[in-house]
């Protein structure tokens, strides 16, 4: 991985995000490093993944579009119907053109932090969970029991996280 400007890249995110949604970018950063050392993952590229897992979560819809043509991102209907979903393809090519991301399993676990997806890889699954569990989250019916097993059973929390979404989807009514 070459020489990457972490604190460059901090600085430009606390002038686009907003100060909660900044917060929440570095407690998912660190809480992803941590869970890298758990799991025997690389801790900077955890850290990096987890800084811009949300990188293109504050655009409004009208920029969002404009940024999905500008890097050729194409969007399903499902995506187009569900808008809240496009940050995460859209952060995946803003990592990639914007912030020099190179590496295919940090434009991975951005792609996916959100969704998950079959088959995920550790690094998916530590990115995809920092996000679901870090400090600063509100507090969600069963966080705790899945903060209590993350550090020692992944794959278990992320099928408790994977269940409770989909509960809390279809509490919503949510597809």
């Amino acid at each position: 991985m070459p020489d990457i400007d972490v604190k460059a890249i901090k600085k430009d995110l606390s002038k686009i995000l907003d100060e909660k949604r900044y917060e929440h970018t570095i407690g998912v950063a660190h809480t992803a490093a941590a869970l890298a050392m758990c799991y025997g993952e690389d801790v900077n590229k955890a850290y990096l993944a987890g800084l811009l897992h949300d990188c293109a979560k504050c655009y409004d819809e009208k920029k969002r579009n404009i940024l999905c043509k500008k890097y050729n991102v194409s969007l399903t209907k499902f995506e187009e119907e569900n808008p809240f979903l496009i940050h995460a393809k859209l952060g995946a090519a803003i990592a990639k053109e914007k912030y020099k991301i190179i590496d295919d399993s940090i434009l991975s676990a951005i792609r996916y932090h959100t969704t998950g997806n079959e088959n995920m890889t550790v690094f998916e699954k530590i990115i995809f969970s920092a996000d679901y569990i870090e400090a600063g989250r509100k507090k969600i019916e069963g966080l705790d029991a899945i903060r209590s097993i993350i550090f020692q059973d992944l794959d278990e929390a992320v099928y408790y996280i994977l269940k409770n979404t989909m509960a809390h989807l279809n509490e919503k009514k949510r597809p």
